[in-house]
């Protein structure tokens, strides 16, 4: 009956409480549902969130300074030898495009490449 089906779901859900397993992710993939799955009895639910995992990284002011710094050793970016440092007079830069604070748009920044100077400008 509907009504013993109902008991045994609430059960289910209670056994779930009780034991602490933890339900893992688990793709539904006929109906294209995500699902929370317990991996030690057959207890499943439909996920109210698509969203499985989430990574926020907070930096801080002085890492960032760090990364700028460290960009000039980065063998990936792009360099030029068309510009040259204001501050030490060195005639290469890597340069790389990110959006600056407060701004709406993209800036192209560039950072020494001497070890000794580091000097960071903007186009």
């Amino acid at each position: 009956t509907l009504t013993a089906g109902r008991e045994q779901d609430q059960a289910i859900l209670i056994e779930q409480q009780i034991v602490n397993n933890i339900l893992y992710p688990k793709e539904d993939k006929e109906q294209k549902i995500l699902l929370y799955a317990c991996r030690n009895c057959d207890h499943q639910e439909v996920a109210d969130n698509n969203c499985v995992y989430r990574n926020e990284i907070h930096h801080a002011v002085g890492e960032r300074t760090q990364v700028l710094q460290d960009v000039a050793a980065d063998p990936t970016l792009p360099r030029t030898k068309s510009v040259r440092c204001a501050q030490c007079g060195h005639g290469e830069a890597v340069f790389f495009q990110a959006t600056a604070r407060g701004e709406e748009g993209m800036t192209l920044f560039f950072v020494c490449c001497n070890p000794n100077c580091g000097h960071r400008w903007r186009d």
